[in-house]
């Protein structure tokens, strides 16, 4: 889902939950917070269905692609404790979510634009990988450029988003330290992830 281009409004509605954040997609599911098409028609979801539909909220929450999610998938299978909520705490490890959590940007897609155009970096150094797993101790900043600290000063002011306990940040240095693992209560996303773990497990 990396390089999923089209309507995110209508990607909210059909997933029932605000996975993309920018203004307009978010206005639009408050508006109208049920499924695209003709509602009365609808039909109940199978097994199957909610199984895809809890699947496609994590993929387009972190802007993942098939491949990527296998690969998170397979590694939390091999990380003692349970699969599901390994699975959603390596997802939030991703830089991109760090830097959108720690309140850099407004949306995960502003995040992941900024660290692929190389506005960041980690202890010291400039990266371009927004699924580089951070760990506790990783120093988050911008670039020293004034054209990045004023386009960033912009979202940081914009953001109303709450902090979280594991990342720490400071407006003023734009600088974020990621103080602890994440745990599976600090995951962001409503996601039944044991029905997840059923269907890839299949």
């Amino acid at each position: 889902m990396g390089r999923y281009t089209g309507p995110k409004a209508r990607v909210n509605r059909r997933l029932g939950a605000l996975v993309y954040e920018n203004a307009g997609a978010a206005k639009a599911f408050e508006r109208r917070n049920y499924p695209p098409g003709m509602a009365n028609r609808r039909k109940k979801q199978s097994n199957y269905g909610i199984a895809l539909t809890e699947k496609q909220k994590i993929k387009h929450y972190y802007m993942m692609r098939e491949a990527q999610l296998r690969k998170f998938f397979d590694k939390a299978r091999r990380t003692p404790g349970n699969t599901g909520e390994q699975l959603l705490i390596l997802c939030e490890r991703r830089l991109d979510n760090v830097v959108r959590r720690a309140g850099f940007t407004v949306s995960r897609m502003q995040a992941r634009q900024g660290v692929v155009h190389r506005h960041f970096q980690v202890n010291g150094k400039t990266v371009d990988r927004p699924a580089l797993f951070v760990r506790p101790g990783d120093v988050i900043t911008l670039r020293n450029r004034p054209n990045l600290k004023k386009t960033y000063a912009d979202f940081v002011d914009a953001n109303t988003s709450p902090g979280c306990d594991w990342i720490s940040f400071d407006k003023s240095e734009m600088k974020a330290v990621v103080t602890s693992t994440p745990t599976y209560q600090d995951v962001s996303l409503p996601v039944d992830v044991g029905v997840v773990v059923a269907f890839m497990s299949r």
